[in-house]
């Protein structure tokens, strides 16, 4: 997929998505010269109105997650590729999400992740810190308990 202009920036553009969007229509077998009825077909298919297929085939790009979900649905793609192509994520931006960095200062105890969370209320913060230990607990013991079949 071709980037835009902008150098350290590896985002696709709208006209990448169309060319990726187009290539994949092709690829599953939906007519897309003109008057082929492959555009009118996979709106059809994929529940998407035939206006989205033709703004997204007419380089005008696709940022609604509900289209995009639609999308990758249809398609049979994972969603983070259609985000990729559409431009939403960048290569970088998904390879940070899906490999994080480690913390500097270690994980993040559960008192921290309430107020990173935007969780003021003490009640509340009590209740997210119990069912976080809870859960950790629980983890902690199934991963114990695999150890000991194997």
């Amino acid at each position: 997929m071709e980037q835009n202009n902008q150098p350290g920036n590896d985002r696709a553009t709208p006209a990448d998505f169309a060319r990726w969007f187009r290539s994949q229509l092709e690829r599953r077998g939906y007519e897309m010269r003109h008057r082929g009825g492959g555009q009118s077909r996979f709106a059809a298919d994929s529940g998407l109105s035939a206006g989205t297929i033709s703004r997204i085939l007419n380089k005008q790009g696709a940022q609604d997650i509900k289209v995009l979900e639609a999308l990758a649905n249809a398609l049979d793609l994972p969603l983070a590729e259609v985000l990729l192509a559409a431009g939403v994520l960048s290569r970088s931006e998904l390879a940070g999400v899906q490999n994080p960095a480690p913390r500097p200062d270690g994980p993040l105890t559960p008192e921290q992740a309430a107020e990173e969370m935007g969780i003021e209320d003490p009640d509340d913060v009590a209740v997210f810190v119990n069912t976080t230990e809870f859960l950790i607990r629980r983890r902690a013991k199934t991963r114990d308990g695999r150890a000991a079949e194997n």
